[in-house]
């Protein structure tokens, strides 16, 4: 309890002796911490939008016009049966016709009943995990070996740029993360480093007596894992309190769950307890 109560009064002393030190670490690492939560709402948002979109990504088959009707819907039983088709819609040239009269409000066709122009198809809906660009062109491909098939409609343009942008967010996601965490073990340990050299000579004359490196380092640590951890609660409550302040109308800002929130503000705990160690290090030689 003695030694507990050494810790404790030692940490109080270093926040009392270099309060604009701590101050100037607590604040630069929640800037720190806060840009980094910003970019992760803001992944977690465009992939939340991007989801979206891409579960209203369709593919339509138009059928040859000498296609016999009775092979065009076999061909959309067998579609049925390829990998990671949620569903297939056929259409049939009265079908196409009643869909066309629905959409401009008259029957455009009337006196060519025995000549409808409109082709048949069949629309393709896929299950999420496979509405990518490689597997829908492996469906693609497959499909253009089906007899009668003419021509085959999606998106592929639009998906391989949203692929690329997504993995664009996650490469800088990932740079931006180890950026922050480069920085702020660097802000923090020479935090850390400047408080310990004005105490260097007491440091040296507890080694004398006995002080172990723990009891020594223990101040210090405790010190990198309450501003570590209390700068990244800072960030999240800056961002709780403006999120009710901004919307959005064409969509959702997406919040991490408390659980995710709490495992960060825990790790960047962690981060400030090794900053104090980085800190300390030398003097503990």
């Amino acid at each position: 309890m003695t030694r507990l109560g050494h810790i404790l009064k030692e940490l109080g002393r270093n926040f009392a002796r270099h309060w604009s030190t701590v101050l100037g670490s607590l604040m630069s690492l929640t800037l720190l911490f806060l840009l980094f939560d910003l970019f992760w709402i803001a992944a977690g948002t465009s992939q939340s939008f991007y989801d979206r979109l891409l579960a209203d990504l369709q593919m339509e088959v138009i059928f040859s016009e000498e296609l016999e009707d009775k092979v065009a819907s076999g061909a959309a039983d067998e579609a049925r049966t390829l990998e990671g088709v949620l569903s297939v819609q056929y259409i049939s040239k009265e079908d196409a016709r009643a869909e066309l009269s629905r959409l401009v409000g008259t029957d455009l066709l009337v006196g060519y009943d025995s000549i409808n122009p409109l082709p048949r198809s069949m629309i393709l809906t896929f299950q999420p995990g496979y509405l990518t660009s490689t597997h829908l062109g492996q469906v693609e491909a497959e499909l253009r070996q089906v007899k009668g098939v003419d021509e085959i409609f999606y998106s592929r343009d639009w998906l391989t740029k949203m692929e690329n942008g997504t993995q664009l967010i996650q490469d800088a996601g990932v740079v931006l993360g180890l950026l922050i965490l480069l920085a702020a073990l660097i802000s923090s340990a020479n935090n850390i480093r400047l408080m310990t050299q004005t105490r260097a000579i007491g440091f040296g004359q507890m080694r004398l007596l006995g002080g172990g490196k723990f009891f020594l380092a223990a101040p210090f640590l405790l010190e990198g894992l309450l501003v570590g951890s209390i700068s990244a609660a800072l960030g999240w409550a800056v961002i709780l309190y403006a999120k009710d302040e901004v919307s959005f109308t064409q969509f959702d800002i997406i919040i991490p769950q408390l659980k995710d929130v709490g495992i960060f503000v825990a790790a960047c705990g962690v981060l400030g307890l090794i900053s104090g160690y980085l800190g300390i290090r030398k003097l503990l030689r």
